[in-house]
Formats: structure tokens, C-alpha cells, sequence
């Protein structure tokens, strides 16, 4: 979502923290350290590993084959045609009266052997298969017989129960594409944004990368892919997040919202309560891996590694680079409240708090009256300023304040208690949509800790919602995370008839430790200047939430189209009616197909949704033209969405190349122009990934209505989408308000329009209006509530 921007500005440094190893030193040496790190994480793993990595086998399965070979040693049966016996000769010449004991250890390492074996061909098998990306070109809706035999096929090796990292040893590596493709498809993605001369000059500085450094580099590449786990992630997540200087806020972070029309209860403590419970039942699912692997066409598994660092991780400011600090295990969550820090315990007795003992915890933080100590309401305003600054001042906040520092990065995640109400309201609900987005995605600039890898907030009306850094991962795992919060504290768990938390107070807890800072004069400037800052930065974002309610994801299925590419493609003629001219646009998409993959991007600006759209702004053409045009449109980007996910994309590949490129100290216009290019256009999906949590049928009202993210351009605009359930389309906006070329409700009015006029193309779409005032209508119906709620 938000790594348009960083993808942006990125620029490579090749200095190194003092004890590291130089950076400017040769490739070969960066990657043999890819290729350490990943092997490093594997054995951290070790144990969980053995358990997921016999998967599609089991421990069970050894036991079975070694009572099967027993019972052929005792029928006089020779399963192994002699090996046991040599197996046997081979061990310590004990005594006569151990011999049927060295019969059994021979049996044992046969067994053991044979059983290996066996799972290294199912691996090698399940691996093969899975990197048959035939299934992905299919046409909607229909399926040929090759796939239909691989769907067969991977049925039979997958096993069955699989764990949430049954099936990483078994995933494909991410391939390193052709350099001669992805640099045609460049040249494709950037022709419609070009005049001819300056796609003239493009295509020659291209053509002097292929004839000079291209066949160098790629070699690099594929050396790399070879060795390390992927070829892009880790230099993805160090040089486009961790080096990256500028402020998480806005910058880099993004934000999940609560239900939209719905709150299950007003009680801030009890919401925080059943959230904070839930969180943790999720992190005890993970630590036992009983989560379970996504599966695209509920076969397919997709990586699963970004889910380990979910809790108990902080990313650590340095003067060059940051660090992800991730620990085993955290028993206590970091609370904010009215400027004041405390510690909360979430266990006792080994055994998890429950919900009412955690709202009782919450309650007595709202309850205290002490008053915060000078500068500390604005301490978390130094991890919303650049990065560098940051690093500086924690260096001396670690020597003064350790034991509140580590109480803060050591949590399993950052609640931050806010004293204002927030979510959509009956007087005005588009602003107040739009103030909801804004206090997710920004706050105050001081009252939300940026470093964590999660930050629940939630507000004194009970409205939850959540602030995600993003280095650490990308949004389908906190969404998947999201998913099963909201589903469990308000389905599950539940509320009493008076909104509390089910259940009893424990009056034997002891009080949340309140956290102490001591903090010098010199931290005091520090502080003021990064609340400046923030405030600054804070104060520029112009955030736009609205439903679309005309029509959602049933209409687009009826028109036997994919939804994501309808979207895209009506964007795209939203946003040349906004702007008057076409832009590179970005869109996100997954690469976790591949062991450790991330993201790819999406070139959503074709030329086929250029000649759509300057269709629809022709009179002269007829809504017939403009809809074969359309299907084209949506044709093609279904292709480049299909490619990017089946690893041939553009972008990352050209990333890892320039990566390279700086490493050997080689000059490449071709390769500076591509990583100069502005995203003006940022746009993202966020998925509903666990449809089974929320019965969308009869309570519509009770699903996520999706987050965003900043803009990747100062000039440009943040768009993310979200269908809530099959009739409804949340939209996310972000512009900066210093631009005179953006305004956020300007897009939006813009989106909703291009939408109606696309879908009155189609018969299915002829009862629409051509011009509609938006979806506002949609905040006035009252939902059906399976428990204790309050509406707005």
C-alpha cells in the first residue's frame, strides 16, 4: 500500500553502521550475505521447521514405516534387498545378546532413510508443480485440462491439515525474468505518459543498457537467485524501508478502520478490552502455526513468512539504516493515554487475561488523574521525525530512560487510548469519515508510537482502528490479522447488555505500571522540533473516505469481469478527467506465490485504458465502442496483473538491477531514469481474505471498511479500495493540501462518476444514473446487529 512512496524516493546508501560489513564492498560478497541471512532465519526455525517441514508427511508416518519394515524383518521379508544387513555390519560388534538390538537400530536408519527420501521427492515433486503458473492465464471462468490434471495433482501431494508454514519448503524461488523482456515491457508501460521525443530518448538510453550492462547484471541476478531465498525481498525491505531517512508518518505507515456503520459497544475500556484479547488469541494461533495457509483457488499456498513478525517487533531507528527487532515473546502491551505511557501485563499465572480483566486494566488507566510529566505527551513525536534525528536522541533516551524504552519496544504492540470520539456520524458523515481516516493515518503527530509494527487505536466512543508500519510486512497479513480481531471480539467473544466485557473484574491484578522518563533539556528541543515537524506534515494530508453504493462486486461479476480491473481501468478515466492528462500509475500486487515473496507492481496506465478513456471523452463515439474498448482494457491489465504475480513484472526486476548496478559502481542512464520516474497515481485493493469470520448475508454492516495510505507524490494521489461485501465499494483518498493539483473530495466526486458512467455501458448498468452525487444515502440505513451495537 504505502510503498509507492518509498519505492519512489528511495536512494540506495551504500555507507554502513559502524561494525557491519561496507557495502561498497563487491556483489559477490552482498550476495553470499543474502544468502547467510536466509539461512540463518532457517535455523532460528529449526524446530517449528521439522514439524512443517515432514508436511505433507508426518512424525507418525516414520512410526508407521518403521512398524511396516518390523513386520516384514519378523515374516522373514527383506524390504531393504540387503541394505539393513550392511547397515547392521556397519555398527559396533557388541555382544551376542544385542544382536537382535542392532537388527532394530538397522531397521530404525533404513526407516529413516527411506523416509527421507520419500519426503524429499514430495517436496521436490509439490515444488515442481507448484511452479506451473498455467492456472493464472486461464479465462474467466473457465479452467482446461492441463490445469484441471495440476489442481489433481497438487491435491494428492499437498496432505492434509497443513500448518501455516507446512508448505514453505516446498514453495518456488521467485524467477529472475528476461532482461530483454522486462525492459520491452517498460518501454510499453511508459509509451502512453511520453511524447514521441522523449519516448524516442527513453528507448535509446534502454537500448545502450542491453547492449553494455544488461547481460552483466542479470548474470549477478541470477547468481543470486540461485543462493539467497529470493532475489529481490531482502534488498527490497533494506534499501526502499530501512534505509529510507524520511518520517514513517504518512510516509511510510497505513491505516485499518473498524466497521463503518456499526460499534459494538460505546465503552472505550470494553472495546480495548475484547480488541486487545483478541489480538493475543491471534498471536497464540500463530505461535502454534494453527493459522492456516492462504490458499489461492483453496490449493494453491501462497509464503507465509511475513506472518512471523505480526507482534512483538519494533523497528529500530539508526543513523544510516534501521533495524527490525523482533523478540520470542512479549507478556505486556505499551499504552498511551493523555500524554502518559504505561505498562500492561496480558498474562497471569502463565494463562492470558481475560477480557473483562483487561478492560478493569484499561478503565484504571482512563481513571488516573496524574497529570503527564513535562515533554513526555509529546515523546512519540521523535518517531514521526526523520529517521537519522530519531536515532541521534534514542541513543541518549536509552542511557536515561531504558527500563520505559524497552517497556515501550519490547510490547507485543502499541495501544494508543485517545480522548476524542471518532467514525462516521449522522450531523456530518463525510467529514467525519474523513477525520476517522486522518486520526488513523496520522493522529496528532504525538500520540502513536511509529516504530511498532502494529498500533491499536482506540477511541473514547469505542471506534477502533489500526496504524501498521510497513516494513516488516505488507497489508494482507496485518488485514488478514484485522479480520480475525473484528470477527472475534464482536461475534465471539461479545459484550453484555450493558457494553461491558463478559465476565468478572480481577481485583487482585496489581495497577499498570506507569512508565517514568527522564528526560534532559537537550532531548526538549528534540522533542519540540519533531512535534513541529509532525504537526507539519500532519496537518498537509487531506484524507476523503466515502461507500460507493450503487453497485459492488455482484454488478461487476454479472458483467463477467474482474472486479480489480473494472476498478482500475474506470480510475484511470476518473483521473485524466481530475488531471486532464494520463500518469505511470501504481498499483500493488503480490508476489508471496514465491518463497519470501512481497510485492510487484502493477503498470495500471495502458495503452488500452488510454484509447478507453479518451473514448468515453469523445462524443462522437457510441457506448458500444466505448465498451469494446473497455473489455480490452480490463483484458489487459488482467494480463500485466497475472504476469506480475507469476514473477515477470517490471518493476522489481529493475530495482534488483540498479541495486547491483551500485554495488559494481556502474553508471546507467537507463536505470537512473527508471528509478526517477513519480508515482502520481498510487492505487491499492485491500482484500477480504477470511470471508467464512462475517455472514455478509444477513449483517452487511459488520465488515472492515479497508484503510489507506499517504500519497507517493507530492502532487499525486493515494487510492485504495475495499468491497464490502457485494454491494458496496469503500474508497480511501489521500492528496497533499499544499498541491494545487490535487483535492482529495475532487478524485473521489471524480471516481464516483467515471464508475456510473462505465457501468451504464452494460445492459446490467442501464437502470444507473449517468452522473450520481455518490453513495451518502448508503450512511443513513440501520444494520442488523447480532450483538450489543450502537449505529454510528
Amino acid at each position: 500500500m504505502a510503498e509507492a512512496h518509498q519505492a519512489v524516493g528511495f536512494r540506495p546508501s551504500l555507507t554502513s553502521d559502524a561494525g557491519e560489513v561496507e557495502l561498497g564492498a563487491p556483489v559477490l560478497q552482498e550476495i553470499y550475505l543474502s544468502g547467510l541471512r536466509s539461512w540463518k532465519r532457517h535455523l532460528s526455525r529449526f524446530w517449528n521447521d521439522f514439524l512443517t517441514g515432514v508436511f505433507p508427511a508426518s512424525p507418525l508416518s516414520w512410526l508407521f514405516l518403521f512398524s511396516a519394515i518390523q513386520l516384514a524383518c519378523f515374516l522373514q521379508l527383506d524390504p531393504s534387498l540387503g541394505l539393513m544387513e550392511k547397515i547392521k555390519e556397519s555398527l559396533p560388534d557388541w555382544t551376542g545378546q544385542h544382536h537382535r538390538l542392532r537388527g532394530v537400530l538397522a531397521a530404525a536408519l533404513f526407516a529413516s532413510c527411506l523416509w527421507g527420501a520419500l519426503i524429499f521427492t514430495l517436496h521436490v515433486a509439490l515444488r515442481l508443480l507448484l511452479s506451473y503458473h498455467g492456472w493464472l492465464l486461464e479465462p474467466h471462468g473457465g479452467m482446461s485440462s492441463p490445469t484441471k490434471t495440476w489442481l489433481a495433482l497438487v491435491r494428492i501431494f499437498s496432505g492434509r491439515h497443513p500448518m501455516l508454514f507446512s508448505y514453505q519448503r516446498s514453495l518456488p524461488r521467485q524467477p529472475v525474468p528476461s532482461v530483454q523482456d522486462t525492459v520491452r515491457k517498460y518501454l510499453e508501460s511508459v509509451r502512453p505518459v511520453l511524447s514521441d521525443e522523449d519516448f524516442d530518448w527513453t528507448a535509446g538510453l534502454a537500448q545502450e543498457f542491453l547492449k553494455l550492462q544488461a547481460s552483466l547484471l542479470q548474470r549477478y541476478l541470477q547468481l543470486k537467485s540461485w543462493w539467497a531465498s529470493n532475489y529481490v525481498s531482502d534488498w527490497w525491505e533494506e534499501f526502499v524501508y530501512l534505509r529510507s531517512r524520511n518520517s514513517l508518518m504518512v510516509n511510510s505507515n497505513y491505516y485499518m478502520m473498524d466497521f463503518l456503520y456499526v460499534t459494538p459497544t460505546p465503552v472505550q475500556a470494553a472495546r480495548a478490552g475484547n480488541a486487545v484479547h483478541a489480538l493475543l488469541l491471534y498471536r497464540h494461533r500463530l505461535d502454534r502455526q494453527e493459522i492456516l495457509p492462504t490458499l489461492l483457488m483453496g490449493m494453491r499456498p501462497l509464503c507465509s513468512a511475513q506472518y512471523e513478525k505480526i507482534f512483538n517487533t519494533t523497528r529500530i531507528p539508526g543513523v544510516h539504516r534501521d533495524h527490525i527487532r523482533h523478540l520470542r515473546d512479549s507478556r505486556h502491551v505499551a499504552v498511551f493515554h493523555r500524554g502518559r505511557f504505561f505498562r500492561v501485563g496480558t498474562h497471569s499465572q502463565s494463562r492470558l487475561l481475560s477480557p473483562r480483566a483487561l478492560e478493569q486494566q484499561f478503565q484504571r488507566i482512563l481513571d488516573d488523574p496524574s497529570p503527564a510529566c513535562p515533554h513526555e505527551e509529546h515523546l512519540a513525536a521523535l518517531t514521526a521525525a526523520p529517521r537519522d534525528t530519531w536515532a541521534q536522541v534514542r541513543r541518549s533516551l536509552k542511557t536515561l530512560a531504558q527500563e520505559a524504552l524497552e517497556a515501550v519496544e519490547g510490547a507485543a504492540f502499541f495501544v494508543s487510548l485517545d480522548s476524542e470520539p471518532a467514525g462516521l456520524t449522522r450531523e456530518d458523515p463525510a467529514a467525519s469519515l474523513d477525520a476517522y481516516a486522518h486520526a488513523l493515518l496520522a493522529g496528532r503527530g504525538h500520540d502513536r508510537w511509529f516504530d511498532k509494527s502494529f498500533s491499536l487505536i482506540v477511541f473514547s466512543n469505542g471506534k477502533l482502528g489500526l496504524s501498521v508500519e510497513h516494513s516488516w510486512a505488507d497489508c494482507p497479513i496485518s488485514g488478514h490479522m484485522w479480520e480475525f480481531t473484528l470477527a472475534t471480539e464482536c461475534f465471539q467473544l461479545g459484550y453484555s447488555a450493558d457494553g461491558h466485557c463478559k465476565g468478572h473484574p480481577d481485583p487482585s491484578l496489581p495497577q499498570p505500571q506507569r512508565l517514568h522518563w527522564d528526560l534532559p533539556d537537550k532531548i526538549h528541543l528534540s522533542i519540540s522540533l519533531a512535534l513541529r515537524a509532525a504537526k507539519t506534515l500532519s496537518g498537509n494530508i487531506d484524507c476523503h473516505v466515502f461507500p460507493f453504493s450503487h453497485f459492488g462486486k455482484s454488478f461487476i461479476k454479472r458483467c463477467h469481469l474482474s472486479s480489480d480491473s473494472f476498478i482500475q481501468t474506470a480510475l484511470q478515466l476518473a483521473h485524466f478527467r481530475d488531471r486532464g492528462q494520463f500518469c505511470l500509475t501504481y498499483e500493488s500486487t503480490m508476489t508471496r506465490l514465491f518463497l519470501e515473496g512481497r510485492t510487484e507492481t502493477v503498470r495500471s496506465c495502458t495503452r488500452e485504458a488510454c484509447n478507453f478513456v479518451r473514448a468515453m471523452e469523445d462524443k462522437e463515439k457510441t457506448d458500444t465502442q466505448c465498451l469494446a474498448l473497455f473489455r480490452l482494457a480490463v483484458d489487459k491489465h488482467q494480463a500485466l496483473l497475472k504476469a506480475a504475480m507469476s514473477g515477470q513484472g517490471v518493476d522489481r526486476h529493475l530495482f534488483a538491477l540498479y541495486i547491483v548496478s551500485q554495488f559494481l559502481h556502474l553508471q546507467s542512464p537507463f536505470l537512473d531514469q527508471v528509478h526517477s520516474e513519480q508515482w502520481q497515481l498510487a492505487t491499492s485493493q485491500i482484500p477480504v481474505q477470511q470471508t467464512h469470520l462475517f455472514d455478509v448475508r444477513n449483517y452487511p454492516d459488520y465488515v472492515s471498511s479497508g484503510g489507506g495510505f499517504g500519497p507517493a507524490d507530492d502532487h499525486g494521489y493515494g487510492v485504495s479500495y475495499m468491497f464490502m461485501g457485494d454491494d458496496v465499494i469503500t474508497f480511501h483518498i489521500s492528496s497533499k493540501k499544499s498541491s494545487t493539483r490535487t483535492d482529495s473530495h475532487r478524485l473521489g466526486q471524480r471516481i464516483q462518476d467515471a464508475l456510473l458512467d462505465v457501468a451504464t455501458l452494460f445492459p446490467e448498468g442501464q437502470h444507473l444514473k449517468r452522473r450520481g452525487c455518490g453513495s451518502l444515502p448508503c450512511l443513513t440505513r440501520v444494520s442488523r446487529a447480532p450483538t450489543t451495537a450502537t449505529n454510528f
